[in-house]
C-alpha cells in the first residue's frame, strides 16, 4: 500500500538530517537519523569503504563544511515501514559529487536509516 503524502514528507525531513550534517560538517544531525547498527558501502577516491556508519561520521567531521555544497533529496519509495531515498550531493568538502541511497525503516514511529550506499562521480575521484 502506498504511503500518504504526509509520510513522504516525514521521510524527506528525516533525510534532511543527513544533508544538514554534510552541509555543516557536523555528524551530530546524522547521528539522529542512523541506527547504531547502520552500515555503509561505497568507493571514496577509488577505495572501498564498508562497515559501520561511524566511518561516515568521521568523514563528515574531518571534512567540514563548504559554502558551495548543494544537495537534492528524492524520496524514491515509501511503504508502510520501509523507505528508499536518493540524495544528490555536489561539492562535498569542496570537491566531491556523490549519489547516496539511504534505506530507512520506520521504528517506534520514527524513520531511521539502516544502510547507506553511495557512488562518487568518477570526475571527482582523486587518487
Amino acid at each position: 500500500m502506498r504511503a500518504s503524502i504526509e509520510e513522504y514528507k516525514a521521510v524527506e525531513d528525516a533525510a534532511m538530517k543527513f544533508v544538514k550534517s554534510v552541509a555543516e560538517g557536523k555528524s551530530c544531525y546524522a547521528k539522529e537519523l542512523f541506527t547504531d547498527e547502520a552500515v555503509l558501502f561505497g568507493y571514496l577516491d577509488g577505495k572501498l569503504e564498508h562497515g559501520s556508519i561511524e566511518q561516515f561520521y568521521e568523514n563528515v567531521d574531518t571534512t567540514g563544511s563548504d559554502a558551495n555544497f548543494k544537495a537534492r533529496i528524492d524520496v524514491v519509495d515509501v511503504e508502510e515501514t520501509l523507505a528508499v531515498v536518493r540524495v544528490l550531493e555536489e561539492n562535498w568538502g569542496g570537491r566531491v559529487d556523490f549519489t547516496d541511497y539511504l534505506l530507512l525503516m520506520k521504528m517506534d514511529g520514527q524513520w531511521k536509516c539502516v544502510a547507506k550506499a553511495y557512488n562518487q562521480n568518477s570526475n571527482t575521484i582523486q587518487k
